[in-house]
């Protein structure tokens, strides 16, 4: 079986480690690391700031460097005189372990077999992914964080960082996430998750062409929690796409919409990849081995701004806010927006106001 080709994303810089100790105890030898830095690293190694991506994202959380003609995924809140400045900050975003933008992951080579991967790769964690990119930000000369931040995933990396590496992380900006993953969300997971293993096509894993039907209806599903009934109102109401009245066919927009959405994501992304990125996210628990979750998080020592989102059916806003509860002087801040989830990935004037102010104070 080959590796399941996926289409190119902008130009990345590889970090190479020898081999990495998985949570489970398994280990992989060759593991690459791809990353985007924008700005300088300081002589001290102290001005740097660590972005983490959710589910499907890349290292590509900007194009200040003009790498490439795709925008990057968080552009709004990257660039000079925004919240992450690289005229004052060394950015970094790597793409976290296991996902296939660069990153070692169940589409790689296995060097032992020259095949892919596949479902032998290890079921990699959010504590693994983040000890990966404490490997690459020692390499880069970093000497302590300035502040970690991410969305959704990101965001639940980002509160392991402040866990996992307390001495080196000033302050966290966990944004629109879970202390542990909820079982709405396991749930809903799931059912991406099957029905991707009941697309003939998936063959247990060992797939030679992609299973595009499951991963795709695993999307579309996805996308109805990344958004809220009133955007989806809003946008589409009850438009009609085409008179056709062919029931196999999109009648309504919002239909069209969701099917362009998952033919999208069966182009850029591959399959078992979402599989262990969603078992990985339905994994986290920061309190596994550590305790409860309020004597957990009440360990954080890195200064704290909650972020959460009124609209937010995926990770709603009472999780943030336990969050920031529990954390010694965490600060909270709600946006206020119809996009739901995926408001962290659009209303950006918020999120560099309330950034801002918090990284100045």
């Amino acid at each position: 079986m080959e590796a399941v080709k996926i289409n190119s994303q902008p130009a990345y810089k590889i970090f190479e480690l020898e081999k990495f100790r998985f949570e489970s105890g398994a280990e992989i030898k060759s593991v690459n690391v791809a990353y985007e830095t924008y700005g300088t690293l300081n002589s001290n190694g102290t001005n740097a700031v660590l972005i983490c991506h959710a589910l499907t994202g890349s290292s590509h959380a900007s194009n200040y460097n003009n790498i490439s003609e795709q925008p990057g995924w968080w552009d709004g809140v990257i660039g000079e005189g925004k919240a992450f400045d690289p005229s004052k900050h060394f950015i970094v975003c790597s793409n976290f372990l296991g996902s296939c933008y660069g990153t070692t992951g169940p589409n790689s080579i296995n060097p032992e077999t020259g095949k892919n991967y596949a479902v032998n790769f290890p079921q990699m964690t959010v504590r693994d992914m983040v000890k990966l990119q404490y490997e690459l930000l020692k390499s880069l000369g970093v000497t302590k964080l300035l502040t970690v931040t991410g969305g959704s995933l990101g965001g639940m990396q980002t509160l392991e960082w402040a866990l996992l590496y307390p001495d080196f992380v000033e302050t966290i900006i966990p944004i629109a996430t879970s202390a542990k993953h909820s079982a709405w969300a396991i749930g809903l997971n799931e059912i991406q998750r099957k029905a991707i293993f009941d697309d003939p096509a998936w063959e247990n894993g060992f797939y030679i062409d992609q299973p595009t039907n499951g991963l795709s209806t695993a999307r579309m599903l996805a996308m109805m929690t990344y958004r809220s009934q009133i955007s989806f109102e809003k946008k589409f109401g009850r438009e009609i796409k085409t008179n056709d009245h062919n029931s196999a066919k999109p009648f309504y927009q919002v239909e069209s919409y969701l099917h362009y959405q998952g033919e999208k994501l069966v182009n850029r992304f591959d399959a078992n990849t979402y599989i262990y990125i969603t078992r990985a996210m339905d994994l986290h628990d920061v309190s596994k081995g550590r305790g409860t979750i309020y004597k957990t998080l009440k360990k954080i020592q890195a200064k704290t701004l909650c972020v959460g989102i009124d609209t937010d059916i995926l990770y709603p806003a009472t999780e943030q806010e336990g969050i920031a509860a529990a954390i010694p002087g965490a600060e909270y801040f709600e946006i206020k927006s119809i996009h739901g989830h995926d408001a962290f990935l659009i209303e950006f004037d918020q999120l560099n106001n309330v950034i801002s102010k918090f990284l100045n104070s």
